[in-house]
């Protein structure tokens, strides 16, 4: 759990945001003494992380490895519209005849816009009381009936109903993969570790820099570690997964083949039911804010809106990112998607195929994030300079989509390139996944972390609800139906984001912000307070003159 200002000290007088009124100790959480340093963070000891509950954190995330939804989920859908539209490829849909790839383009983004309103409602209020887990659970249980209703969608007539369950789907992922991402910090800085740097600190035996990076260390290895152990285990699902696709012989018919993406999509969808369970028990409800004064949890909603667009043009370098995560996301999103799209072609949607590639991705990907973080950890790397080097390895993807332009001898259009690309992905694009998520919270002030992550999302799924259509239009104008196309707009836009990222956001100025953000946060409580409290007085007195 993170406060604004709250230190060990502080960490005594603050009292639980549900169980009691404001109090300026809740509100600003000093301790009184103001000679002597305070810890920006709270340590309560029944909220001090434990390896039990950091290790279901990582459970969750082995099971909710996107493979249901965000991989094969996608797969099933195309595999049947390239069925039901035969040579044409081209279907009516929406009012018009559509080519497949530009049908998966447009219901992406329409999946997208409503997450938007979704993230826009939800993360508003998540950092207020102690109900924000239920939000990850109620998305998972939705997830796991859209995983299981895949069983009864695998032939071509029913094509209509895989754009529902891929939507729906899709939408469920993004909700579950953003609030189970927004509690990494409060995890990293209630560790034990995080609690003997703050008494450093405030004993005087450690700068704040020093602290800080501390900090940053923590959110660092749980983030990546997170990602190193649900990519060991998705090798192994994947493993077993071939075994039972053997047995289904899906090679025999088209028709195993799609009665085999319909199992496998149950079968991981089981896993993740199994490995969500101990995150669901173990996970420490922390209380978030308390309400302001006057507030309730309906009316809350517009007060803390209203207060973040007010206030988020202060927060210079998190805007400065914000933009950039939108460019960079939209560029990457719509890339996965376009060269997705190319590779189910050309593999022909052959189920056992598609999960050696996965398996081949896979273990790049715990190779690429394992060796990031070694190297960060061994040469004592900023956040900041392993995201540049992320975004180097997204413009060379864009890069090799353009060369597809031109010819067909290259550029995303044979089987080999697509196992290269899940190698060079795996190694250098999948760390984006940890270190984006690890920057939002470097830009984030302490105790907003669900409302910034929701607005970080909404951003994100906002440019991929953007890069999506604009792709799709590309595609549909083109006399052709060059399918690669959009690598042009998509290495543009990475190329603008990449020097945006890379030259003008200093995130030493936005933990200065941050500090200065939330210092105005408590004045506007305080001043609401005081308001309400002299209402109160002037009507009592009026009350006792009648």
């Amino acid at each position: 759990m993170s406060v604004p200002n709250a230190g060990i000290a502080a960490s005594a007088e603050y009292v639980d945001a549900e169980d009691s009124k404001n109090t300026d100790a809740q509100i600003v959480g000093l301790s009184g003494d103001t000679d002597r340093p305070v810890a920006p963070d709270q340590f309560d000891p029944k909220h001090e992380s434990t390896k039990k509950e950091i290790w279901s954190y990582y459970s969750y995330y082995i099971g909710n490895n996107g493979l249901t939804l965000f991989n094969f989920g996608p797969t099933s859908f195309q595999n049947l519209m390239y069925e039901a539209a035969g040579d044409s490829e081209i279907l009516y849909f929406w009012g018009r005849d559509r080519t497949i790839n530009s049908i998966v383009l447009l219901t992406n983004g329409v999946s997208f816009a409503i997450q938007v309103v979704l993230f826009l409602l939800l993360g508003a209020l998540a950092d207020y009381g102690r109900w924000r887990p239920w939000i990850l659970v109620f998305w998972s249980v939705i997830a796991f009936a859209v995983g299981y209703a895949w069983l009864g969608v695998h032939t071509e007539d029913r094509w209509h109903a895989g754009v529902g369950l891929y939507m729906v789907g899709l939408i469920a992922y993004q909700m579950c993969i953003t609030f189970w991402t927004a509690a990494f910090p409060g995890l990293a800085r209630n560790t034990p570790e995080m609690r003997r740097k703050a008494e450093e600190y405030e004993a005087g035996e450690i700068s704040r820099d020093e602290y800080d990076f501390h900090d940053m260390m923590q959110r660092n290895r749980i983030s990546n570690v997170a990602f190193i152990a649900q990519s060991a285990g998705e090798i192994i699902i994947l493993a077993i997964l071939v075994g039972i696709l053997f047995a289904l012989n899906v090679n025999a018919s088209q028709e195993n083949n799609n009665w085999g993406l319909s199992v496998l999509i149950a079968y991981c969808n089981s896993w993740w039911i199994l490995l969500a369970i101990p995150w669901f028990l173990f996970e420490k409800h922390r209380p978030g804010q308390p309400l302001p004064e006057g507030l309730n949890y309906v009316t809350v909603l517009p007060w803390t809106l209203w207060r973040a667009i007010v206030q988020i043009w202060e927060l210079k370098q998190t805007l400065l990112y914000l933009v950039g995560y939108f460019l960079l996301g939209d560029s990457l999103n719509t890339t996965v998607t376009v060269i997705g799209t190319l590779q189910n072609s050309v593999v022909a949607y052959n189920t056992l195929t598609l999960t050696y590639l996965y398996i081949v991705g896979i273990t790049a990907q715990l190779i690429g994030i394992w060796g990031f973080w070694t190297v960060q950890k061994r040469f004592k790397l900023s956040t900041k300079v392993m995201f540049n080097a992320v975004m180097a390895g997204i413009l060379l993807l864009d890069a090799w989509g353009m060369i597809g332009i031109w010819t067909q001898k290259f550029g995303f259009h044979n089987v080999w390139e697509f196992w290269l690309y899940q190698v060079v992905y795996g190694l250098f694009v999948c760390p984006w996944y940890s270190y984006s998520q690890i920057m939002i919270s470097e830009v984030t002030p302490r105790g907003k972390e669900f409302l910034f992550f929701s607005l970080f999302s909404i951003m994100g799924k906002t440019s991929a609800f953007i890069g999506p259509i604009v792709s799709s239009a590309i595609i549909d104008a083109s006399p052709t139906g060059n399918n690669s196309l959009p690598f042009y707009f998509l290495f543009g836009l990475t190329a603008l984001s990449l020097g945006l990222l890379a030259f003008f956001v200093d995130l030493k100025k936005s933990r200065k912000e941050q500090t200065a953000f939330l210092e105005r946060e408590n004045v506007a409580r305080k001043r609401r307070a005081s308001v309400l409290s002299a209402e109160r007085y002037l009507g009592k007195a009026d009350n006792d003159q009648l």
